[in-house]
């Protein structure tokens, strides 16, 4: 099986010239499936990224990855740098790439996250994207990197997945939510009896593309997929993990059992065949028209509850600053507990 893998992937390498662009085919996306060989990968992860950001780095110009870390070192004053460097060796630390400050992967990872807070400012930095930035350094140079992040931040997930609120990515735990209700309502029974709530454990997953808390051989299979085929299949995966385990968890009789299963589910699915076979059959018909409309009605959701959420913080620093004006004019309040309010209408 794997020799004819590789036969075939050696066959359409063959057919893929240095400036033939890759352009998809249900050929790519059956070998995809099959998995990327890995001397393969590099090419083959760099022609799916230019499938979203071919005619934007066109536009943008050969140079400008440099330009953003000209940007970068003369910007002191960027919000986004602080958090980073916290992040820097939390990211990899059992990679040698990555493991001290001084490592090689450490110094590249920095400077794609500096430069991509400067690329976009509206979300400039987000905890999970140091891992994403970090897996792309593994097998592509530093501005491969780079793109294949914006690819994915920008293109591949939905808007709002890495901003300060998280929206999209609640949202999605909402439909993760339905579709085990759809797949696997035995599961769901169990879980909703036992009040357990799944997105504790898979809200990083999806997150980091499951980087967080998986095998390196299942995680890389997963990139393979996700980087042409787009964000769909990260419910196909986690389902699958879910189903694979599905067993074991019925087997678990209250909630603190499975909550400590839960957590070392990544460590636990070693076999990738049988979770391939679960993600892209067993879980078939898998609509995009219904994860689409289950996105958007569960976005739209969070958004009403994080507005709600807000008015709640407005009302309440508002019935504090009156509370503060009537210690004031009576002589309650001293300098420290104007202090304790915070001058920053926080």
């Amino acid at each position: 099986e794997e020799t004819s893998k590789r036969i075939k992937w050696e066959n359409f390498m063959v057919g893929q010239s240095s400036n033939k662009p890759f352009t998809r085919s249900l050929e790519i996306k059956l070998l995809l499936r099959l998995g990327i060989p890995h001397e393969f990968r590099e090419k083959i992860w760099k022609g799916c990224i230019d499938l979203y950001l071919k005619s934007i780095r066109a536009q943008l110009g050969e140079k400008y990855y440099q330009e953003l870390e000209n940007r970068a070192d003369n910007n002191k004053s960027n919000p986004a740098v602080k958090q980073i460097e916290l992040d820097l060796l939390r990211t990899l630390p059992d990679n040698r790439f990555f493991e001290n400050i001084d490592s090689p992967g450490i110094k590249k990872l920095r400077r794609i996250l500096v430069c991509y807070s400067v690329h976009n400012p509206l979300i400039g930095y987000c905890q999970g994207i140091n891992r994403i930035a970090a897996i792309a350094l593994l097998f592509l140079c530093e501005e491969d990197a780079f793109w294949c992040l914006v690819a994915i931040i920008e293109h591949l997930m939905p808007v709002d997945y890495y901003t300060t609120t998280l929206a999209a990515a609640q949202a999605d735990q909402r439909v993760l939510k339905d579709l085990v209700q759809d797949k696997c309502p035995k599961l769901y029974a169990h879980l909703e009896q036992n009040d357990v709530d799944i997105s504790l454990f898979t809200f990083n997953l999806f997150l980091t593309v499951f980087v967080d808390g998986v095998h390196p051989e299942l995680f890389l299979r997963v990139w393979d997929v996700f980087l042409y085929e787009g964000s769909k299949v990260l419910f196909r995966f986690a389902l699958a993990f879910l189903k694979y385990a599905e067993d074991e968890i019925l087997k678990l009789p209250n909630n603190l059992a499975i909550n400590r299963y839960m957590r070392t589910l990544g460590d636990t699915i070693t076999d990738v065949k049988r979770l391939y076979n679960i993600a892209f059959s067993e879980l078939n018909p898998f609509s995009m028209r219904s994860i689409s409309s289950k996105r958007q009605f569960h976005l739209q959701q969070v958004k009403l509850e994080l507005e709600e959420l807000e008015t709640i913080r407005k009302d309440l620093r508002s019935a504090h600053e009156i509370e503060r004006q009537k210690g004031d004019r009576h002589g309650y309040f001293s300098e420290d507990d104007a202090d304790d309010y915070g001058d920053t209408g926080q």
